[in-house]
């Protein structure tokens, strides 16, 4: 009898299910539904797809509005000690662009968000941003070129620029010009969805 009880926690422990692989999105405004209500966000949308294809992950989302690469980097070893994400989704550098920021700076930035996502065990999705051609078109061509620069050098998956075929459609962005509304949701998962969709496993 004690040998059947002792070999209970070994027999539970196995019939456990594993816990949820997670989906980290460390992103901006674009990402944390600015201006909406978060279910009607793309990356609630990410969570409806993955569960109606039948994928088990759960998706964290860790996007602010406002938030830049430093910002992101300062917190991001909490995020992934406390989620131990399969996958992180990195949405950033269109406030480092609009504050004008050094691009050698915003580089070393995502240099270090993608290694640490690394060492924590992850795979990294790294999603593109254009400026505005009145910052200058010597700046607006460094910082497009850091994503392509980041992709090749990492070998990362690339959505090379997260507002295409919606920044210059009136009727997908808000007010305010500079951010997508909800219509615009569903494409932005569309966009993300075919670079994502390799990194899965069911």
């Amino acid at each position: 009898m004690l040998a059947v009880l002792l070999l209970y926690p070994a027999l539970f422990a196995r019939a456990a299910p594993a816990e949820s692989p997670v989906i980290l999105v460390v992103g901006d405004s674009l990402s944390a539904a600015y201006g909406m209500r978060l279910e009607q966000g793309w990356v609630a949308l990410l969570q409806g797809r993955l569960k109606s294809q039948g994928y088990g992950h759960q998706v964290v989302n860790a996007s602010s509005s406002g938030e830049t690469t430093g910002g992101a980097l300062a917190r991001l070893p909490r995020a992934l000690e406390r989620h131990r994400p399969a996958v992180v989704i990195i949405e950033l550098g269109g406030n480092d662009g609009l504050r004008g920021l050094a691009v050698p700076d915003v580089r070393g930035n995502f240099d270090s968000l993608i290694k640490l996502s690394r060492a924590a065990g992850a795979k990294v999705l790294l999603v593109g941003m254009r400026i505005p051609p009145n910052y200058g078109p010597a700046y607006a061509g460094a910082f497009e070129k850091l994503y392509g620069s980041l992709a090749s050098d990492y070998r990362l998956p690339l959505v090379p620029f997260f507002l295409d075929g919606i920044a210059l459609d009136d009727s997908l962005m808000q007010d305010d010009g500079i951010h997508p509304n909800a219509a615009a949701q569903p494409k932005l998962l569309e966009l993300v969805w075919p670079r994502l969709k390799p990194l899965l496993t069911k």
